[in-house]
């Protein structure tokens, strides 16, 4: 295999997700000459032929092929919903390329099924964040892929951000509801403080500039402070304060109960949906 220095990296899919690791890659100084994208799309495939890309048609299967057997990585970016018929049809193309799945709720059974049992395996879940390169990963590697092969894995995944493994497989439903979905969770909470502002007085553009850069500081605060995030919330909550007024609505809410309750159902969803879409 080539050296992790200089991989051939095939995409099939070249959506969004592809998209910022692709960006993520060549940011870290990745010769686009050794990134293979496999895409539908004319205008994606100009797209990445634009930036110096190698692109090859999905819809021919000789050229989906030919991506995958000069390859290191694969990356596995398409829909869920089509990934086996996606992958059927290039079962005998597989050697000695680590495949890194990120088709949400694809179980590795499932796809060592459509891919053939030898292939080297991890699968990933990502979030959109990734997109700006500001994601957080969850990494499984099934039992055939080796030390250097998940190091692989974990460079091209770590183009994106920060990456995390998890030992068995089944705690991807909860890396789905702590960070896959989570992204939405403040960005509900921004939708809902920004409305709230302009009700009371603040223009959109002031409501929206004071909560964003408010969520990023505190964001930065609590990935550089040695407190914790309670400990940081307790010394902004003075008493008798205005925090103290608005921390005691919601804990009179249930705020946390809500939050509990939304990350399990969001955790029960991913495992429905890994059993919708599975063999």
């Amino acid at each position: 295999m080539a050296t992790t220095t200089f991989l051939n990296i095939a995409f099939i899919g070249g959506g969004n997700m592809a998209s910022a690791l692709i960006a993520g890659l060549l940011a870290k100084g990745q010769p686009s000459s050794l990134l293979h994208v496999v895409e539908t799309d004319a205008e994606k495939l100009a797209d990445f032929q634009a930036q110096g890309l190698n692109t090859y048609n999905a819809s021919n299967i000789d050229d989906t092929k030919h991506a995958i057997e000069k390859a290191d990585v694969v990356v596995l970016a398409v829909k869920p919903q089509v990934i086996k018929d996606v992958l059927l049809p290039v079962k005998d193309s597989w050697g000695e390329q680590v495949v890194i799945s990120i088709a949400a709720g694809i179980a590795t059974d499932s796809l060592a099924e459509w891919l053939g049992p030898q292939v080297k395996l991890v699968r990933a879940m990502p979030n959109t964040p990734a997109m700006i390169q500001m994601g957080a990963t969850g990494l499984y590697a099934t039992a055939g892929v080796s030390e250097a092969e998940q190091q692989l894995a974990q460079q091209v995944m770590s183009a994106a951000g920060l990456v995390l493994w998890v030992d068995d497989e089944e705690l991807l439903h909860a890396v789905t509801a702590i960070s896959g979905s989570a992204p939405a969770y403040f960005f509900y909470m921004l939708e809902n403080m920004i409305a709230t502002g302009e009700k009371l007085g603040l223009t959109q553009t002031q409501a929206t500039a004071l909560a964003m850069q408010t969520a990023l500081g505190s964001a930065q605060m609590a990935l550089t402070s040695h407190d914790t995030p309670a400990e940081l919330r307790r010394k902004v909550t003075s008493p008798n304060g205005t925090t103290q007024a608005a921390i005691e609505v919601m804990d009179a809410k249930k705020m946390h109960q809500i939050i509990a309750d939304a990350m399990l159902a969001c955790e029960q969803r991913s495992r429905e949906l890994s059993q919708a879409f599975g063999k």
